[in-house]
């Protein structure tokens, strides 16, 4: 692989310092250029032509959304995002995640000098993994789905289980939104750094048919509602008598991850069965190879995000190579592919 070309965007010039550090210290990545704000970096762009940008969000002149938004509607390539770990931060970051951005880097509030550098492996992973991606140019707002009419998904049996990381928010964005307000029931997770799940499930929440929250520990599961792993906890589902429940924890983390796809994925398997879909969608690594096996052994339907509308074809393709994924799918027809098959199973009396 050729040297990755990296052009940091942040008005600190102690960040950009301890950033061209952190990405100088790997042999595959050079950085190319530090730019104090969004206009130094745009002519910065057109002369160098970085494969990967990381980009501040709070800057002087342009703050690092509209920058975003100019970059993906004119010129799309991978950005990674730095944000600090503030409610404010975290509102942005999830926007610009929504808006295109590879992935985010949470930059600690305080203690900057120790807490970037700690940050190393994070940032290396993500430049590397930024170059590799397919970015492309951004789509249109999402639209809520139509009423349909007499249809009847039986949605109180049925459980959909949902798993993405690098990628994911536009994925889920675009998924969700598909789904009618009666839809069964969506447990997810995604990665996504701790103070940012809230922010992703009120985002998404405004925008879908169906509720979309963070879930909490003890809540019932219900039809027409979409539960998200919050940052820093595993999800899991499990039975309550005959109701469906979510459980939240903070054990250990599996396959390097808290939340994890595959502690989500396994809970479903044992809890819900032949009852469940389960959905593997756009992410570095192969979180969730294993617990999407384990439910297709249950008897349930897997699907995988298929390589062509992936951002990261990294757990997709961990899922396929392992025997867990039934048949993949473009992204933009697994929430049909969903809706047609709990239809017709429902329509002849047959549960998932």
């Amino acid at each position: 692989m050729s040297v990755i070309r990296v052009l940091i965007v942040d008005d600190s010039a102690f960040v950009r310092q301890v950033l061209t550090e952190i990405m100088s210290s790997d042999p595959d990545i050079e950085v190319i250029g530090a730019a104090p704000n969004p206009i130094v970096a745009r002519d910065m762009i057109k002369t160098l032509n970085p494969d990967v940008l990381t980009l501040d969000i709070e800057m002087p002149r342009m703050d690092g959304l509209a920058f975003l938004d100019k970059i993906m509607s004119l010129r799309p390539m991978p950005v990674l995002m730095i944000s600090s770990l503030t409610q404010k931060g975290a509102d942005t970051a999830v926007r610009a995640l929504e808006m295109g951005a590879f992935d985010c880097v949470a930059k600690p509030v305080v203690g900057l000098v120790e807490g970037l550098p700690a940050l190393r492996s994070e940032i290396v992973g993500k430049v590397k993994a930024a170059a590799a991606a397919k970015i492309r140019p951004r789509a249109g707002e999402p639209v809520r789905p139509a009423h349909r009419p007499g249809v009847s998904y039986n949605s109180s049996e049925k459980i959909i289980a949902i798993g993405a990381s690098t990628g994911g928010v536009e994925a889920l964005q675009q998924l969700l939104t598909a789904l009618p307000s009666d839809a069964p029931a969506a447990v997810i997770t995604q990665h996504m750094p701790a103070t940012f799940t809230a922010s992703f499930a009120s985002r998404l929440n405004q925008l879908c048919a169906v509720t979309v929250k963070q879930a909490e520990s003890g809540e019932r599961v219900l039809p027409g509602h979409a539960y998200i792993a919050p940052g820093g906890f595993h999800l899991e589902l499990a039975r309550n008598g005959a109701n469906y429940v979510c459980r939240v924890h903070d054990e250990p983390a599996v396959s390097g991850h808290r939340p994890s796809v595959d502690v989500l994925f396994r809970s479903v398997a044992h809890a819900a069965g032949a009852n469940a879909i389960g959905v593997i969608l756009t992410g570095m690594g192969r979180d969730g190879a294993v617990g999407l096996l384990e439910m297709r052994s249950a008897g349930a339907p897997t699907i995988g995000q298929d390589e062509a509308s992936c951002v990261v074809y990294g757990m997709p393709k961990a899922a396929r190579d392992c025997g867990a994924v039934e048949i993949e799918l473009p992204l933009g027809k697994i929430a049909d592919h969903v809706l047609k098959r709990c239809e017709a199973l429902a329509a002849r009396g047959v549960r998932v």
